[in-house]
């Protein structure tokens, strides 16, 4: 089946079509029987996701700003440009935005995005069930991993919401309400993208891909997992929190050259979802949010 890669601006309230960087290579990989024969040399192992990663932290790579920025219709208005320019591609890529660019929705009771991202919402989840996502699938216990795995029947009956971020977008992750780290573990994997194409394909990216896990005490929110997952050319998540305890809208982490997704779950009655957003994925159509926008409210 082929991907729709159609999305809804929440903002400018219409469809639009989401630009794909590198869609040629996409296609070949994940597009047609053939492409299966580059997932272990490519996506098995992190060394060509790092490999990547090293170009982009290089000076010469900076002469890809321009058209990126150009193709995928970026605006550079909101963004805190270092004095003498990015350093490098990944430079840009990890971009900070000024003051203001991204208010947040300041009420106790209303959770925010934790980045830019294309999101889809699914507010009841059954014990042991598996979550489609586009094509692809996991149980919450997969996403967990062997570390979380006592956690994972907390959150039966609870809610989830997938927050892909692409190319294009501000790829710094920020936490959704005031809070406090609890606990956390990486799970190594594999690099797979997590863009609609890959999902398309049948594989299981979000519970095979590298992970980071975060288990969250939300006020007003209660226990919630807060994943980081890793995808192709994202050569680290890479966390700027220290610990301990957080405020609404503070900086997480943020991923480097690539795009990737944050994966939050939440126990049962805790939240609602905006009637906007479930009606979306009601019809498997992600919602384009900004950081700091409101997703839900306390149930």
């Amino acid at each position: 089946m082929t991907p729709d890669l159609h999305y809804y601006d929440r903002q400018k309230a219409e469809l639009a079509e989401e630009k794909v960087l590198g869609g040629f290579f996409m296609r070949l990989a994940y597009g047609c029987p053939a492409g299966k024969l580059l997932h272990w040399p490519l996506f098995a192992r992190a060394f060509f996701s790092q490999l990547l990663g090293y170009c982009a932290d290089r000076r010469m790579s900076r002469r890809r700003i321009s058209g990126t920025v150009k193709d995928l219709n970026i605006d550079m208005s909101e963004v805190i440009v270092p004095e003498g320019g990015f350093a490098s591609f990944n430079d840009f890529f990890i971009r900070r935005l000024k003051a203001g660019a991204r208010p947040l929705a300041a009420e106790k009771e209303a959770l925010v995005s934790p980045a830019d991202c294309r999101i889809l919402v699914y507010p009841k989840l059954e014990e042991g069930s598996c979550i489609p996502v586009k094509g692809s699938s996991f149980s919450v216990g997969e996403l967990l991993g062997q570390p979380g795995a006592e956690l994972a029947e907390e959150f039966s009956g609870g809610s989830l919401c997938v927050c892909r971020l692409c190319p294009a977008d501000y790829h710094r992750y920020h936490f959704p309400a005031d809070g406090e780290l609890r606990r956390s573990w990486r799970l190594k994997g594999k690099y797979h993208s997590v863009h609609p194409m890959a999902l398309w394909s049948g594989l299981r990216v979000f519970a095979q891909n590298l992970r980071q896990v975060n288990m969250l005490e939300l006020e007003n929110f209660g226990l919630s997992a807060f994943i980081e997952v890793g995808a192709f050319g994202v050569g680290s998540i890479r966390e700027s929190f220290g610990g301990g305890k957080f405020r609404k809208g503070e900086e997480k982490g943020y991923f480097a050259f690539g795009g990737s997704t944050i994966i939050m779950v939440f126990k049962a009655g805790s939240i609602v979802f905006d009637a906007d957003l479930l009606a979306k994925s009601a019809e498997n159509i992600e919602c384009l949010v900004r950081m700091g926008e409101q997703i839900a409210r306390k149930a």
